[in-house]
């Protein structure tokens, strides 16, 4: 059984949005027109409290993009984005949501990051997105969305660990560094994970 997991594909992440990807709408009409090929759908929503400490904003004298620690691990700092509640939290309105079965939020706690949609940065708590997967049957992992280099590769990451077959759609993403995407493209294929481009699913 295969699943798509549609990786925060939101406002804030599209042109005209607080952390724009570089052309990040392209994968849109790729996630509607991947779904139906897929057992299960599902979405992962980035969902940041106001007072989020990965935001810039909290840190005085901090620029957007620096780095700095929170909890022992290196934090890029971000624009405040996906406040919950706001309009750039919310998902495209061109994305078709209709297959999708459960959305897995994330980024919640104030004190940690969290790009993964199974677990926090620090892993110190699960969004109980593997234990769902593993209820439905599901053995195969197919992932799409933004960003390529942080929260697509860090979900691809993490299903590998939890022992899922791992499908990276490479057309269906897009980066928010070139050279962060290819480091993590080595990683993953170093750690047994497989990329495939979106005509290859759709044949």
């Amino acid at each position: 059984m295969k699943a798509l997991l549609l990786i925060d594909l939101q406002n804030d992440f599209l042109p005209g949005g607080a952390l724009a990807v570089p052309q990040g709408d392209a994968v849109i009409p790729l996630a509607n027109a991947l779904q139906p090929q897929f057992d299960l759908v599902v979405a992962t929503q980035d969902w940041h409290p106001a007072n989020h400490k990965s935001f810039a904003s909290q840190h005085a004298g901090k620029k957007v993009f620096e780095v700095t620690q929170l909890h022992g691990l290196d934090q890029v700092l971000w624009p405040d984005h996906c406040v919950q509640g706001t309009a750039g939290a919310e998902f495209s309105a061109a994305l078709a949501m209709h297959q999708v079965e459960a959305i897995f939020r994330k980024g919640t706690n104030p004190k940690i990051d969290s790009y993964s949609g199974f677990y926090d940065n620090g892993h110190l708590k699960s969004t109980a997105l593997a234990e769902y997967l593993r209820g439905r049957g599901i053995t195969e992992v197919y992932l799409l969305g933004l960003a390529a280099d942080f929260c697509v590769y860090f979900t691809a990451l993490d299903a590998l660990q939890e022992g899922f077959a791992v499908y990276y759609i490479e057309d269906a993403t897009r980066a928010i560094d070139q050279e962060g995407f290819a480091k993590a493209k080595a990683d993953l294929l170093a750690k047994g994970g497989h990329f495939v481009q979106s005509q290859d699913l759709l044949k």
